[in-house]
């Protein structure tokens, strides 16, 4: 027997990606829409009422809306999208991020999948402020930068056509759609003051948190945090937690090929006053799809990792 699964919204970036991995594999079905199809309020219906479990690859109303229109069935939702990451109610879709939440995610009707830009700063944070390694009350900053898919079609449009941009920072009112949920599942007192922007790759983000240790603001040694991250991933077959050394250099090339995995690194300086904690990973894999993947799989008690690119 199979899950029959319906991606609403399966014509974007993302549900096109979560489409091709799941096309091939035998223990899923996926229920498809075609193009007139896909505006249709009763078609949609229908296919919410027919599925096992849907994928909402939609803007933050859209999949409001469908949320409202997937009611009365029992089709169990995993949210792409912003719509509902703080809301009460809905699981977090980050199974490594807290003890138990592999759990709840397995028991969840509602999973709310997280932010490209959030997965990097939660994986760095959560675990350090849950241990008590950082305050939560510390003021954090953090700054990060993206492949231009991430922005959807009008930003790989934009970039595809404007090739000579360089660097594109934004979100300069410090208000991104990302940083209510940093903040909430990292149970920090304060907003991160958070600095995105896009280059000109297709895919790829690097997430950097720095912090200054001084005497009596509560952060550990950078050794500490680097073994209280250890731990806490110990055995992923996705999060690996890198070195302390400051030699060499942190790539992320134009080319890069997909990937759901994410790299943890710490960086600090000699005297241990100064750190950067640094996520690298895929904005299109762990950051979008393939949480959808991993997520799908923990709520249909398959294989964690099938269809993943590890």
């Amino acid at each position: 027997m199979t899950i029959t699964i319906f991606i609403d919204g399966a014509a974007g970036t993302t549900g096109l990606e979560i489409a091709e991995r799941l096309s091939t594999r035998t223990d899923v079905t996926l229920l498809a829409l075609d193009d007139a199809q896909r505006k249709d309020t009763a078609a949609r219906r229908d296919a919410f009422h027919a599925a096992d479990i849907a994928i909402l690859c939609l803007p933050d109303d859209a999949a409001r809306d469908a949320v409202a229109l997937a009611a009365g069935s029992t089709v169990r939702i995993i949210d792409a999208s912003s719509a509902h990451r703080v809301t009460p109610g809905w699981v977090y879709g980050f199974a490594e991020s807290a003890e138990g939440q592999r759990a709840a995610i397995a028991n969840a009707d509602r999973v709310t999948n997280p932010g490209c830009y959030s997965t990097g700063f939660i994986a760095l944070i959560a675990p350090l402020v849950a241990r008590g390694l950082i305050p939560a009350d510390h003021p954090l900053i953090c700054h990060a930068v993206s492949g231009y898919s991430g922005g959807g079609k009008a930003m790989i449009a934009r970039f595809e056509t404007e090739t000579d941009i360089a660097w594109r920072g934004y979100a300069l009112a410090l208000d991104h759609k990302h940083v209510p949920e940093m903040q909430s599942r990292c149970g920090l007192a304060h907003r991160p003051l958070f600095s995105p922007a896009v280059i000109p790759a297709l895919r790829g983000m690097i997430v950097e948190v720095p912090l200054i240790r001084t005497t009596g603001n509560g952060i550990a040694t950078g050794s500490d945090l680097r073994a209280a991250l250890i731990d806490h991933y110990a055995g992923s077959p996705i999060v690996a937690v890198g070195g302390t050394s400051g030699d060499g250099e942190i790539l992320l090339r134009a080319g890069i090929a997909p990937s759901d995995r994410m790299r943890l690194d710490l960086f600090a300086s000699d005297d241990g006053n100064q750190i950067r904690l640094v996520a690298a990973l895929d904005n299109l894999g762990k950051g979008a799809s393939g949480a959808c993947v991993q997520n799908l799989n923990i709520m249909a008690g398959l294989d964690e990792t099938a269809g993943l690119r590890l």
